[in-house]
């Protein structure tokens, strides 16, 4: 029997809901692997809907669990149904919605709260000792929640390449180890099973990213 791996989305688009080409990387990598993807999503409004070709802020209002339906086909469940008991491994890919809709984090930083939901998932997952996969963004949620836990969200000295690399500063704050990894690298915190990977945190060219998702997916599967 293939694994069955819940992946949670934050809405549908980079700049407020889930990152669609790591959420499409994640599913292809995950069938390739043989696993089943059940994908679940927060029943909430979106913090706010930005207009991706203005980068700005609109007055529209959207809900995460509709948005989210859009990149699973309509396949998707309500978040609050998600059951630890049946499944093997947890999936969080990137985007800003992780930091707006899944948690506070883009408005406060390491003081951010966690939606209860999310956080609940989250601590299940790692009670009950299964795999926690994690890119781009989204590693912040485990460094609020499991402190000490080992992670990467790529580079830690912002340059060009590594626009976003101040969140890596702020996790530490958080009383986490953050460790230096290339966008086709991986880290594992084997203690607690955590597969991090930093994807579009870095400006690389997509194939990489697609490739450093690949190993974090891989590397869930073979610990679930």
């Amino acid at each position: 029997m293939g694994k069955r791996v819940a992946v949670v989305l934050a809405g549908c688009g980079v700049y407020d809901g889930s990152e669609i080409h790591e959420s499409s990387a994640v599913l292809v990598h995950l069938s390739r692997e043989g696993a089943e993807a059940e994908v679940y999503a927060p029943d909430v409004d979106q913090m706010h809907v930005v207009d991706h070709v203005k980068g700005q802020p609109t007055q529209e209002k959207r809900n995460v669990l509709v948005e989210s339906a859009r990149i699973a086909r309509g396949n998707i469940k309500d978040l609050a149904k998600l059951d630890v008991k049946g499944l093997d491994a947890l999936i969080i890919p990137g985007g800003f919605g992780v930091a707006k809709n899944l948690s506070t984090w883009a408005t406060q930083g390491k003081d951010c709260i966690i939606s209860k939901e999310v956080e609940d998932v989250l601590k299940a997952f790692h009670a009950a000792k299964k795999p926690i996969g994690l890119c781009c963004i989204s590693p912040v949620l485990a460094a609020k929640i499991f402190p000490g836990c080992e992670l990467t969200v790529g580079h830690d000295t912002e340059c060009e390449k590594w626009p976003y690399a101040k969140t890596a500063e702020t996790m530490k704050e958080l009383g986490c180890k953050h460790v230096n990894k290339h966008v086709t690298e991986i880290h594992v915190d084997v203690k607690n099973k955590l597969v991090t990977t930093s994807a579009f945190m870095c400006n690389a060219p997509i194939h990489e990213i697609y490739d450093g998702i690949g190993k974090m997916v891989g590397e869930v599967v073979r610990l679930a």
